[in-house]
């Protein structure tokens, strides 16, 4: 809905249209015939008050729908919206010029199980957990609305609407207001590439799907349909216009099929650069894309799309078959002896070369200009370990030591750092697939497919979770508790260590990683077995994944060591299965 003195509404496929507002206790209050207009808006004259229900009723039935603009649903997806002012909140961030991405150690975390309540409010209380660790960016995995309790997010159907469980818009804007009082900036992980299963009713209103062209999850959005673009650019805008938000993750844009002279993509890039500068602070946008294409990241004057970066599943999937020895699937290929090489020096492991889970060449190779910094680095996000049959974190299976090597890899790395919350101590809590899908055909549908995805690949069914369990989500929940423990302690101590020391030393965060600066020095056949050295300017990055002492020829000054470790006079330094930091 567009409203102000008119209330408005995109219907092209309505034959008739009413407005009609709804009492507290649901009953109607009045019905209103709306008028259709050029392109296939409906208009009427009536303004509506903060809080007030209201709804549409398409052609000559009495099924109230809820409006595809709309901002609250305090009742669910399936009730009636709620018109929701956004300049009743009283902001106090006046002063915040925002963060730029280019040094930025970034932080994902779920609002549904960060904290034991689940809820914007709660997270607002660990806030300072976040800058006592050094993050500069949180990055909330998406909030739009959705059928049922509890979900991963990914199944929204009203964009513009914010989960009513989490404490819904104006909690929202306390949790931003918040972020910024403490000097985090916040991007929000929005779905542009389709719509959930339960409580989807665009289609009736308009053409919002494409019929025919199907993406992992269902039809793709028409981008063909101009009303539909603008759908989607509003929507990011009032995330960064009316709520403050400091950037965007756009979730599988290679999901975005789009034939247009300027790409959906290059479009928001475009409209983002021209509020950013009216705002007079920067605005992010970082796509998750699985096509290893720089274009989504050169700038529009090389002829690319000018988001500010993407990020880097090459990076993840080599230092995890580094970390794990973990080879099946699309870890084959990056047990290869240069992986660790490839994706540090050049950003992408796959930029022309043969992919055997593609079974086609993939990629392109980013160019020497491009900064490191538009890569976003991770050993842990929701995807990789929540896509995982069990959901289990690198903490299940590697020792204290390794998880200390993998801190040294994430927060070095040439591009922007990524967390997964709880990763900093090591959490033991799993992350696991839950929806709360009311529907129980649809509840036993997801269950069920779940399952015999996983059978496919070869996993056991027992171990895969019943995602409509509530135990799931209960058992998918961060306990903080565990911080009091030495042990996790310990891990959380190097990490606010490391991020520090990417604050201090500006070759962790030189933009320029175009040169030769990996040297393989223990080259075993099982890529868990291995030692390499990493050099970044002058510093040296000292990694032995082997149970035996490996000298590194490499004197200096060391600046941060996972273990003990020895110096021979001869100017080597022995390391056993741990890693250093070192000024040369």
């Amino acid at each position: 809905m567009r409203a102000g003195a008119q209330t408005e509404v995109w219907a092209p496929r309505a034959t008739r249209v009413r407005l009609r507002r709804l009492g507290d206790d649901g009953s109607t209050l009045d019905e209103r015939e709306m008028t259709s207009g050029p392109g296939g808006w409906w208009q009427v004259d009536a303004a509506l008050a903060d809080g007030e229900r209201y709804g549409f009723v398409l052609g000559d039935g009495d099924q109230l729908r809820p409006d595809p603009r709309s901002r609250r649903q305090p009742d669910g997806v399936h009730a009636a919206s709620a018109a929701f002012d956004e300049t009743a909140f009283t902001w106090t961030d006046g002063a915040w010029t925002g963060r730029q991405l280019a040094g930025g150690l970034i932080y994902e975390l779920h609002v549904g199980t960060f904290t034991p309540s689940g809820t914007f409010d709660a997270a607002i209380d660990r806030l300072s957990h976040l800058v006592e660790l050094g993050v500069t960016h949180v990055e909330l995995l998406p909030v739009n609305a959705f059928n049922g309790p509890w979900n991963w997010g990914y199944d929204g159907v009203l964009w513009y609407a914010v989960h009513e469980g989490y404490g819904g818009p104006r909690g929202y804007q306390r949790f931003v207001d918040a972020a910024h009082a403490h000097g985090l900036a916040v991007i929000q992980d929005v779905v542009y590439n389709h719509l959930g299963p339960s409580g989807n009713y665009l289609p009736e209103f308009g053409p919002y799907l494409r019929a025919g062209s199907r993406t992992t999850w269902g039809d793709s959005i028409d981008l063909d349909q101009t009303p539909v673009r603008d759908y989607i650019i509003d929507n990011a805008l009032m995330w960064l216009r009316d709520r403050h938000v400091d950037g965007l993750r756009l979730d599988a844009v290679h999901a975005l099929h789009d034939d247009s002279r300027t790409h959906i993509l290059k479009q928001l890039a475009e409209r983002a650069d021209a509020l950013s500068a009216h705002e007079g602070r920067p605005l992010t946008l970082i796509a998750e894309s699985d096509l290893n294409d720089p274009t989504l990241i050169l700038p529009r004057e090389a002829g690319g799309y000018g988001l500010t970066a993407q990020w880097s599943d090459d990076w993840h999937h080599a230092v995890h078959v580094a970390l794990t020895g973990e080879t099946s699937g699309y870890y084959a290929d990056f047990a290869a002896p240069d992986a660790i090489e490839k994706v540090t020096d050049g950003g992408f492991f796959h930029d022309g070369t043969f992919s055997s889970f593609r079974d086609h060449v993939h990629g392109a190779p980013i160019p020497h200009e491009v900064p490191a910094w538009r890569l976003v680095t991770f050993t842990q996000d929701h995807d990789q370990i929540g896509n995982r049959a069990a959901g289990d974190r690198l903490s299940a299976t590697l020792s204290d030591d390794r998880l200390a090597v993998a801190a040294v890899l994430t927060l070095t790395a040439p591009g922007t750092p990524m967390l997964f919350m709880g990763e900093e101590w090591g959490a033991s809590t799993p992350w696991q697939f839950f929806t709360s899908h009311p529907e129980p055909e649809l509840g036993r549908a997801t269950a069920e497919g779940r399952i015999a995805e996983f059978a496919r690949m070869g996993w056991d069914a027992a171990v895969v979770p019943d995602p409509q369990d509530p135990k799931t989500f209960e058992r998918s929940h961060l306990d903080w508790g565990e911080l009091a423990s030495s042990r996790h302690a310990r891990l959380l101590d190097l990490y606010r260590r490391l991020a520090a020391l990417r604050r201090e030393l500006p070759e962790l965060t030189e933009p320029g990683i175009r040169e030769p600066s990996v040297d393989l020095v223990v080259p075993a056949d099982e890529p868990e077995r291995r030692a390499f050295r990493i050099d970044r300017g002058g510093l040296s990055i000292l990694i032995n994944l082997t149970s035996a002492d490996v000298e590194f020829d490499v004197a200096g000054q060391v600046l941060l060591a996972t273990r003990e470790f020895a110096s021979t006079t001869d100017g080597t330094i022995l390391l056993s299965e741990s890693a250093a930091i070192v000024r040369r």
